[in-house]
């Protein structure tokens, strides 16, 4: 039997794995399905269309599945998509997607989604990002694994965050941020890699040197982007963690930070 406090209210028709929690008033919505080992703390609402995997947290005030904030949404079907082992702090909204996109916001695995943030309708988040307070994402910005996002952080829609970016406290990212760079400032340009990040997950001395170089490339060497391209390119094949900025490139639609 589910572990539901006498005060929440779960639908009849939401499908919750046997061993799942759910706090004091809360509410679960018809068209949601919660994974085995999720709790959901007291006061947090989860509706729409919205799965969720195993082992997430949810802590109160969060309400997930919400109706995206866009004027076309005319109530279609469309959907949240949720992985495993994610954390979800107080008062974050994440909205369901439009039929203008593919119809789904999608959430990877082992995110850290800290107080007060904002996943608008059709976004992509990878997995191993941590999202810190106020962070604000517009509709259809997609963010690759273990981005970090600071505090205040707003990202204009249909933007793209590499995996292994970071943004500084109050950067307001209006174009596409390549993967490993570090964006600072309002509007956020490029203010280095995020070296320290890349330590961290066990990446090589000599890795992070030749990502630096590819920084210095596309950014200190006052190339053309398309030159840069080509350079950073040609290095990939024998630096195989250049590929993400080669993946990155051909995926870029807003221009990348400059």
């Amino acid at each position: 039997m589910t572990l539901i406090h006498p005060s929440a209210i779960v639908d009849p028709k939401a499908e919750l794995a046997s061993d799942v929690q759910v706090g004091p008033f809360s509410v679960i919505g018809p068209g949601v399905c919660i994974g085995a080992g999720t709790v959901v703390g007291p006061h947090v609402v989860i509706d729409g269309a919205t799965t969720i995997g195993e082992n997430n947290r949810f802590q109160p005030f969060a309400h997930i599945g919400c109706q995206p904030q866009d004027l076309k949404y005319a109530g279609e079907p469309t959907r949240l998509e949720i992985g495993s082992g994610n954390t979800f702090f107080q008062s974050i909204t994440i909205s369901t997607g439009t039929v203008q996109d593919e119809g789904v916001t999608r959430i990877g695995d082992d995110n850290w989604i800290m107080a007060y943030v904002h996943i608008a309708h059709d976004c992509r988040i990878g997995s191993h990002c941590i999202l810190a307070n106020n962070a604000t994402l517009a509709g259809h910005v997609h963010l690759g694994d273990w981005v970090f996002l600071g505090g205040f952080t707003t990202i204009h829609q249909f933007c793209k965050i590499g995996a292994h970016a970071m943004t500084a406290f109050t950067a307001a990212v209006s174009q596409d941020v390549p993967p490993y760079v570090t964006a600072a400032g309002n509007r956020a340009v490029p203010a280095g890699i995020n070296s320290e990040g890349l330590r961290r997950r066990g990446f090589s001395a000599e890795q992070i040197a030749t990502i630096k170089r590819a920084y210095k490339t596309l950014y200190r060497q006052n190339l053309p982007l398309e030159a840069a391209r080509a350079s950073i390119e040609a290095s990939a094949v024998t630096a195989p963690e250049l590929q993400l900025f080669v993946d990155f490139f051909t995926a870029s639609t807003r221009g990348l930070i400059r």
